[in-house]
């Protein structure tokens, strides 16, 4: 692996004109086609092998056109305190709202009148107007939503309180302020720690384009395999935190090799060698852990996944030959001013150049001294940390799980308000109606059948309202709705639908989006332990591969085991207990997204391994060039500790930056991520890592002969280019020289 990225980091170098103008045309090709594409998102969920989806798909068979992808909207009127809907100036309103919204826009499909269709509560006070669009909530345009809001303000000068809620006022995440936050910090950190804006530039540069183009093949591709809005963000959120710390390792590599030789082309193709291995390595785990959500079997869920491996993939493949074509562009600008032109061993660099530095002059660097801190007593050091995460982990026993509704809308939108009204004059259920379906092709009296279903699910606990069943035209399948006595995501409706599904035949289906997001719940909870075992299973034998080791794999997914519940602990803790909800923007708290755990599950275990490789292959260079398991753990830190400490800044600060989207999704996720890297990053790779290191000594580096003779020598350290550079010993008797013509005394290991 090292030998041949080796030669690929020699060639881009060579071929920077012709590498680079690749990736810029291949950009332009991309966004191009994004411009040229008219996409759009979807926004519904399928679920195979669930009951609610059976259900769906059956309506959709028996009731041709019930399912309609229309858009629809719920305009929501109450009477001022005192008085009715029916008054007469109150009717007078209602009746020129439904006649404004019916000539509002021309992708109106129906306005049901509550006068017509009874939709006014038992009070008399509340009522809603149901409007139905022929197009999608994401393809209405912002003039069907100006006359939608319009029609609302005709009601509220009338006098009535009037709120909108319903999927016609959705629309995709659009913006790119927390892509800019997260940018401009990336950019602070790489300043500081590169010391030189040309250095710090390059790891943006690459990240952007790479980002750039992974988002422009999902907008192509957005229509035909109907991606959901949060895709795109995600694939951006990673691209850009993985991509800016995938190069930095290369940049910081890069500096270090111009220490040992003048010839730049060799120093990129040792950078490209040495940490491109690591980064190959390291987002394969990633590709792993993302592309492992196939097993869930949720499509929506699948495709984020792949999305977003798809990125990460563009980000290796343009750190390992991008970074090294800018090598050639930008020359000993790479350095900091005061160490260009042959100054010296690059002392402020991160990586190998700054800790050689230090060393040399006799100045321990800051990773140096942590790693002997940790050593001097990893007891107590490895017992700290790890009671520590358990406690930030408790809160994640409590984890309630739920899909969002308009009730998880900030309290001021108008989304929210209707969401309240209707259940203040329906009931708190009618936000989340139940859709019991009664399949009667084989039944002998399928009246009768469907009259016993309906009067056992009247009778059933919980439910306060039903709807007499309806049939189809076949009279086969009839349909009918259940109002439950609670709000939809409550621990009390989902007893309901269990109770329903219990109390009734196998040809009696319960559906709805409720009874979806129950479903979906189990099924993300069933998937859990295979999904488990698969990535984790996998990136073992990855991790087997890299080390040779047994015990440091292990190590490593005991860590990210961890680092995720400490950080689904927090999550918990803000977002469902509210703890810090202020200071973070949260206005709703309650049950986390359905979906969110096992993606967080997915990507932080990605990213822990990602720092496992890229510290501890340190370390294993270490001690396979000599060193006692000791002494490697300090060189691993005096190499690394730095660049690994700025990457770990880097991705947090680009995680964090979403936090403040207004979607729920998008800033849960990005709570989550950057938690749990601060968490990985600081806690268990650079404190429970060297403790354990320490405790284990050659055990941790210990692969069984047998094992050892099967497994491949990938070489991720560049052990192979180090016996090419270390030539043999002149017969003069002076020492031998590297290729970079520096001596290389006698028991001194030959550095990379």
């Amino acid at each position: 692996m090292a030998q041949l990225l080796y030669r690929l980091g020699r060639l881009a170098f060579r071929r920077r004109r012709l590498v680079a103008l690749f990736w810029v045309a291949l950009l332009g090709a991309a966004g191009t086609g994004a411009f040229l594409t008219p996409s759009s998102t979807s926004s519904s969920i399928t679920m195979p092998g669930t009951e609610a989806q059976e259900a769906f798909d059956l309506l959709e068979e028996r009731f041709p056109g019930m399912a309609a992808d229309g858009a629809t909207a719920r305009v929501v009127l109450k009477a001022p305190d005192g008085e009715r809907m029916d008054d007469p100036g109150n009717a007078a309103a209602v009746t020129d709202v439904v006649t404004e919204l019916s000539a509002g826009s021309d992708r109106v499909a129906n306005v049901a009148n509550p006068f017509e269709t009874g939709a006014i509560g038992p009070n008399g006070d509340i009522a809603y107007v149901q409007v139905s669009y022929t197009v999608k909530g994401i393809e209405l345009q912002d003039v069907d939503r100006d006359a939608l809001l319009a029609a609302a303000d005709t009601g509220r000068e009338a006098g009535l309180t009037v709120e909108v809620g319903g999927d016609a006022l959705f629309q995709e995440i659009g913006g790119f302020t927390a892509e800019i936050i997260g940018v401009l910090l990336a950019a602070m950190v790489l300043v500081v720690t590169l010391g030189s804006l040309i250095a710090a530039g390059l790891p943006l540069l690459t990240a952007l384009i790479g980002v750039g183009i992974a988002v422009s093949v999902i907008a192509v591709l957005a229509t035909p395999l109907e991606f959901d809005s949060t895709t795109p963000v995600l694939a951006v959120m990673l691209g850009l935190a993985v991509g800016i710390d995938y190069a930095l390792f290369i940049v910081s590599r890069y500096r270090a090799e111009l220490a040992d030789t003048p010839d730049r082309e060799e120093a990129a193709g040792r950078a490209v060698g040495t940490a491109g291995s690591a980064v190959v390595f390291a987002g394969l785990t990633v590709v792993i852990a993302l592309a492992g959500l196939v097993v869930v079997n949720i499509p929506l869920l699948t495709k984020m996944g792949l999305a977003a491996a798809g990125a990460v993939v563009v980000a290796v493949l343009i750190a390992v030959t991008m970074a090294p074509a800018l090598f050639g562009f930008v020359g000993e600008r790479v350095l900091p001013r005061r160490l260009r032109a042959g100054a010296g061993t690059p002392e402020g660099t991160s990586g190998a150049g700054a800790g050689a530095g230090a060393e040399a002059a006799g100045k321990p660097n800051h990773g140096t001294r942590w790693a002997r801190l940790v050593l001097r007593r990893p007891v107590i050091v490895l017992i700290t940390a790890v009671v520590g995460l358990g406690v930030l982990a408790v809160p994640a026993a409590s984890l309630e799980l739920g899909m969002p509704d308009e009730g998880s809308h900030a309290p001021e939108s108008t989304q929210r308000k209707a969401y309240d009204l209707l259940a203040e004059g329906f009931g708190p259920g009618f936000n989340g109606p139940l859709l019991v379906v009664v399949d009667a092709g084989d039944s002998a009296d399928p009246q009768a059948d469907a009259d016993a279903v309906f009067a056992t699910v009247s009778a059933t606990e919980g439910v306060v309202a039903a709807v007499p069943p309806m049939f189809n035209e076949a009279g086969d399948t009839a349909m009918m709705t259940v109002i439950p006595a609670f709000r939809p995501s409550s621990a009390e409706t989902e007893d309901l639908v269990t109770a329903i599904r219990a109390e009734t035949a196998d040809n009696v289906l319960v559906t709805g989006l409720t009874a979806m997001g129950i479903d979906m719940s189990r099924k993300l909870s069933d998937a859990m332990v295979p999904y488990l075992a698969l990535v984790v299973g996998l990136a073992f034998l990855l991790l087997v591969l890299v080390f040779r080791s047994l015990l440091v794999p292990l190590k490593a997914a005991a860590g990210f085991l961890l680092s995720v519940l400490a950080a689904l602990g927090a999550v918990v803790a803000v977002f469902q207990w509210g703890w810090g909800a202020d200071l973070l923007g949260v206005e709703v708290t309650g049950p986390i997204m359905s979906m969110m755990p096992i993606f967080l599950i997915g990507v932080v275990f990605g990213l822990a391994m990602d720092y496992e490789v890229f510290l501890v292959t340190r370390m294993r260079e270490a001690y396979v060039h000599g060193e006692s398991p000791r002494e490697a753990v300090v060189t691993g830190f005096r190499y690394g500790a730095r660049v690994v400490a700025a990457a770990a800044v880097i991705m947090i600060s680009v995680f964090a930056g979403f936090i403040g989207s207004s979607e729920a999704m998008i800033k849960t996720i990005g709570f989550g991520l950057a938690v749990a890297v601060l968490l990985d990053a600081f806690v268990v790779r650079m404190t429970i890592v060297p403790a354990v290191l320490a405790l284990i000594g050659r055990s941790a580096w210990w692969l069984p002969a047998w094992l050892d003779r099967i497994v491949p020598n990938v070489d991720v350290e560049g052990e192979k280019l180090t016996r090419h550079d270390a030539t043999t010993k002149p017969s003069d008797g002076t020492p031998a020289a590297t290729a970079s013509g520096r001596a290389v005394e006698p028991g001194e290991p030959a550095r990379i």
